[in-house]
């Protein structure tokens, strides 16, 4: 089993996914956590010239790529041999990410960028993904005054994500649930073991 973590930034599915991921672990499943971009040493790399406060110029496409190369390095040295050991993997986000913050907020072709995506994953695709939405200003609240160089592209920008996500959840209905995150950490957690609860039950074995 696949499971994604995404939405936007302040939203806490970092904090929802270890709760998620160690009540997997009371089911008996053996689960691998990583971050897209992150978990390999060419993720950690590709992830500090991203998300890193520094004077690199980096063009909305040349981003996009750097995303992909990270994900591709993940999806073959992390989350496919882990599949294919018998292991549930849970990511802190994955292609819908880029689809958004690049595509829809970044002026790219979502589509175009969907094509991408299906080269640089091999059409890996989770069995669900969580998006958390929350409004801009309560997300922008619970970031502070911190924040790295995605986070600091204002709330236009932030907007625009938000929408993307939201159009894309409705785009793929099947393989996304969308999570009110305004809510108490328990509760949220219960919206999501629901959701997965069908999934789980299909699990071999």
């Amino acid at each position: 089993m696949f499971f994604v973590f995404d939405g936007v930034d302040g939203a806490g599915k970092s904090t929802q996914l270890n709760l998620f991921a160690d009540w997997l672990r009371t089911r008996g499943l053996d689960v691998d956590c990583c971050s897209d971009p992150g978990t390999t040493e060419l993720g950690h790399q590709m992830r500090k010239l991203l998300l890193g406060n520094h004077a690199i110029e980096i063009h909305m496409r040349s981003e996009m790529l750097m995303f992909m190369t990270a994900r591709c390095q993940l999806v073959e040295q992390k989350i496919r041999p882990a599949l294919a050991a018998g292991k549930t993997v849970v990511c802190d986000r994955y292609v819908f990410s880029t689809v958004v913050y690049q595509g829809h907020a970044g002026n790219l072709d979502p589509d175009e960028v969907w094509q991408v995506n299906q080269v640089a994953t091999a059409g890996l695709m989770p069995d669900l993904t969580f998006i958390f939405d929350l409004d801009v200003e309560s997300a922008s609240q619970r970031l502070g005054e911190s924040r790295d160089r995605m986070e600091s592209r204002g709330s236009d920008y932030f907007q625009q994500v938000r929408d993307g996500f939201l159009e894309e959840a409705k785009r793929w209905p099947d393989v996304t649930r969308v999570i009110d995150a305004s809510g108490d950490i328990e509760s949220i957690q219960a919206t999501i073991r629901q959701a997965a609860e069908p999934l789980l039950e299909k699990r071999p074995g």
